[in-house]
């Protein structure tokens, strides 16, 4: 078993996940971790068993001895930390959104083509279990031609606390500011919908529609050093390679669900109905002679493997390197012409 010496950058909520993740896979072991902030970074390497920190990312490339990293850093970081560790030949995990433009993150996938590692972006509903089983039925062509869909991502963070107060705590008002680096709530979760719908089908969006809008949500629409100007909710028309039709919605206004992913896909013979929703995946599919009737089953869906065993395996050779670079950069370019869009009143733009 070819070992694996892992570096992360970032010392976050994620980067506890992948911390955790990373440490269960044999042969793996978390050699380092990168902050600028002295505290945070000690605690990170003290919970996890860490044994090296760095200040930089100089430093840490200057040091070499780790084979991968993982970047944890918050969504405008992505850019100018990767491309260091592509140039000095390290494998990379980056969490999503690649970048946060087309042109960056097409620079990213040629530098890592380049370089020749592995590299990958944490889509994680990629590890939803229902979303593969529904995207190699899909692909095994058990509902015949794609026609029309629908797809959802339903938060409600911004009208109950589950997840902590959002007009209190630094680490969801940054989610809500331009200022600070947010693409609202297209960029953060409408890349994940995106690519739920998108992936299953199995086609590339070639043109789209986008409504944009951020609601009043505070005195003067700031708090502190947040000015609360970032979209809350979007809608999207899209028009996939073959022509089929689908609606996409993303808000953080669902009141009553907390963070649940839906889609609905049609083909000519045969219906899919994905959802995620409090953490468990479901499937359920109308094939055969079922259409006629409108019956609708439940289909099994077996566990898959997480983006850290991927990303591993990839390493090893043993896996490709999927959700890479590519198709990052793919869906930033979509997330760019859906801006476009709403800042033209919706107008439809070719991808």
């Amino acid at each position: 078993m070819q070992p694996v010496r892992l570096l992360i950058l970032g010392t976050g909520g994620m980067a506890k996940n992948h911390a955790e993740g990373f440490s269960s896979i044999p042969g793996v072991t978390v050699v380092a971790g990168i902050d600028t902030r002295a505290e945070p970074l000690a605690a990170f390497q003290q919970a996890h068993g860490i044994p090296n920190g760095f200040a930089s990312v100089q430093d840490a490339i200057a040091w070499g001895e780790f084979d991968a990293m993982t970047n944890v850093t918050p969504d405008a970081a992505h850019y100018p930390t990767t491309l260091p560790f592509l140039a000095a030949g390290k494998h990379v995990l980056c969490e999503k959104p690649l970048a946060t433009n087309a042109r960056a993150a097409e620079e990213m996938t040629a530098a890592a083509q380049k370089a020749g590692v592995v590299n990958m972006v944490n889509l994680s509903y990629r590890n939803v279990p229902a979303l593969q089983k529904a995207a190699q039925m899909v692909r095994d062509g058990a509902i015949g031609t794609i026609r029309h869909f629908e797809a959802s991502y339903l938060q409600s963070w911004l009208t109950q606390p589950a997840w902590g107060h959002w007009d209190k705590e630094p680490q969801w008002l940054w989610r809500l500011s331009t200022k600070h680096g947010s693409k609202g709530v297209l960029g953060d979760v409408g890349i994940h919908i995106l690519d739920f719908a998108t992936f299953i089908a199995g086609m590339d969006a070639v043109q789209v529609s986008c409504l944009l809008q951020t609601f009043d949500k505070a005195p003067g629409g700031q708090i502190g050093e947040y000015p609360l100007d970032a979209n809350d909710s979007a809608t999207m028309q899209l028009r996939l390679s073959n022509g089929a039709l689908g609606t996409v919605a993303a808000t953080r206004f669902a009141t009553g669900h907390l963070n649940d992913l839906r889609l609905r896909l049609y083909g000519q013979t045969g219906g899919l109905e994905v959802t995620f929703e409090k953490a468990v995946s479901h499937l359920r599919a109308s094939l055969g002679d079922d259409i006629q009737t409108g019956t609708w089953h439940d289909v099994d869906c077996p566990e898959v493997p997480t983006i850290y065993q991927r990303f591993i395996s990839a390493i090893r050779g043993e896996a490709p390197a999927d959700p890479d670079f590519a198709r990052g950069a793919a869906l930033q370019r979509l997330l760019d012409r859906a801006e476009a869009s709403a800042a033209e009143d919706g107008r439809l733009l070719a991808v």
